[in-house]
């Protein structure tokens, strides 16, 4: 759907290939965000101001509701998708690795959060994570056509600006703050208080510290690119997990010499939608 864009845009090549894909993941995260939204501060569930309400009533095999288990059936089919994305579809970045052990403890979170009952706190999660998502590709999308029929936009090189400076401070107040104080204080703590000796909690909360750390971990990048345009060794908006033109040059480089001396199978390298030869380790 999305592809036919980039050639009515006049994309350049290395920006038309990455195109469908954060346009479609802005798409599905605003649509699933904004259900969140609805969810929490719509109806009547109190979640979001009261997270330890969460595990009142908690009982094993207690009846999900119709429109929690829509919002968990649609996630569970997106990030279930998303990990044959990452390895077969998207552009091969330099957290890729960890792009997709996210979206396997992630897949793994909705799965076992719905079979143990733990789906209303799982609504909050999806919540707290999905903001970042749609700010992190509206600003990708804006990076990718300021540049398009060789003519520079002065807009969207202003509104890339504008979602990198909204995406740094929301990743921090939204995955760093929020998250441990409502999620990991409500699954460590409240549900104990509620149901003594609830099933699977070391399980259930090892999953989220793991999903914490890898936020951590990209918050690192976050902090590296805001010293790179402190220290002036970047000028505009770019994302720092993506490899480089001389890094690409380097492994093409080493294929070829690979290739010569019949030491490397093609099957072992991944051509980059983004025009860069890349080594592919799984």
């Amino acid at each position: 759907v999305f592809q036919p864009m980039t050639y009515w845009c006049n994309l350049q090549a290395k920006d038309a290939a990455k195109m469908p894909e954060s346009a479609w993941k802005l798409l599905f995260y605003t649509a699933s965000w904004s259900y969140s939204t609805y969810l929490l501060f719509f109806t009547e569930y109190p979640f979001f101001h009261d997270p330890p309400s969460a595990f009142s009533d908690w009982k094993k095999g207690m009846e999900v509701p119709a429109d929690i288990a829509l919002a968990y059936l649609v996630q569970a089919g997106f990030y279930g998708h998303s990990i044959y994305a990452t390895v077969y579809m998207d552009a091969w970045r330099k957290d890729s690795i960890v792009m997709l052990i996210h979206h396997v403890i992630t897949l793994a979170l909705i799965a076992f959060s719905y079979a143990f009952r733990y789906h209303n706190i799982g609504i909050l999660v999806l919540f707290l994570h999905d903001i970042n998502d749609i700010q992190l590709e509206f600003t990708k999308l804006n990076v990718y056509f300021k540049t398009r029929g060789g003519i520079y936009h002065k807009l969207n090189d202003i509104l890339s600006n504008a979602g990198c400076v909204t995406f740094s401070i929301s990743w921090f107040w939204f995955r760093l703050y929020w998250f441990p104080l409502k999620v990991l204080y409500a699954t460590c703590y409240s549900s104990l208080q509620s149901v003594p000796n609830i099933p699977f909690y070391f399980f259930f909360n090892t999953l989220l510290f793991a999903l914490t750390l890898m936020n951590i971990y990209w918050f690192l990048y976050i902090v590296l690119f805001v010293v790179k345009v402190l220290t002036g060794q970047m000028h505009e908006v770019n994302d720092v997990r993506e490899y480089d033109i001389d890094d690409g040059r380097k492994a093409a480089l080493h294929k070829k010499y690979d290739d010569l001396n019949c030491t490397n199978s093609w099957k072992q390298r991944k051509h980059l939608k983004n025009g860069i030869v890349k080594d592919k380790h799984l």
